[in-house]
């Protein structure tokens, strides 16, 4: 049986393998990254750690199967990552090192792209959730959604954004039935809204 809890640094090992797992539009990415860790270190582990920044996972007899991982505000932990969680990750992970998706996570480790200000403005706030197949269409998507969404008008965000690859279609529908709306569009992604009351 699966229940819904407040995620730690102890979850790290679990959320990595979920991040990995879900890694390529939702699809398994293990066939195409040569680092287990590097999806991770990108995308996941720093919700465990930042303060301010909220993480929920879900765990059932087999171990952690999905999160939500969220900030209620975006500029602060993106400035919080720069400073404390990119450093020993950039010494460990050399510019120009790994290939294909490697490379890329490499780089993104080296240059992280900052949220435009303009965006923060009404939707400070930002979430990620995944959810490994055994877990989906079970309601738990949209059980992790409105509790996180709840937890980030408590904390005093205005909105929440999120970002999802524009081939992932069935995410973008997910969303939207949720109460999010497109925002805009940058290269291969939707980035995606909410307000919060």
């Amino acid at each position: 049986m699966a229940t819904l809890r407040d995620g730690t640094v102890h979850d790290l090992p679990g959320v990595y393998r979920v991040c990995r797992l879900t890694g390529l539009a939702g699809q398994d990415a293990s066939a195409v990254t040569t680092d287990p860790d590097l999806l991770g270190h990108v995308w996941a582990g720093h919700y465990l750690l930042a303060p301010g920044a909220i993480a929920l996972v879900v765990q059932d007899e087999q171990g952690v199967a999905g999160y939500c991982l969220a900030a209620p505000d975006t500029a602060t932990h993106e400035a919080w990552v720069e400073e404390r969680w990119l450093p020993p990750l950039r010494a460990r992970h050399p510019r120009g090192t790994g290939t294909g998706l490697d490379a890329t996570l490499v780089e993104h480790l080296h240059d992280p792209p900052r949220t435009d200000l303009t965006l923060l403005a009404d939707h400070p706030a930002h979430l990620h959730i995944d959810l490994l197949p055994r877990l989906q269409g079970r309601g738990w998507g949209r059980r992790l959604l409105e509790d996180m969404t709840a937890r980030l008008a408590a904390a005093g965000a205005s909105g929440v954004h999120l970002g999802v690859d524009h081939t992932n279609t069935g995410a973008v529908a997910f969303y939207e039935r949720l109460g999010f709306t497109e925002l805009r569009q940058v290269p291969g992604t939707h980035l995606l809204g909410r307000r919060l009351t």
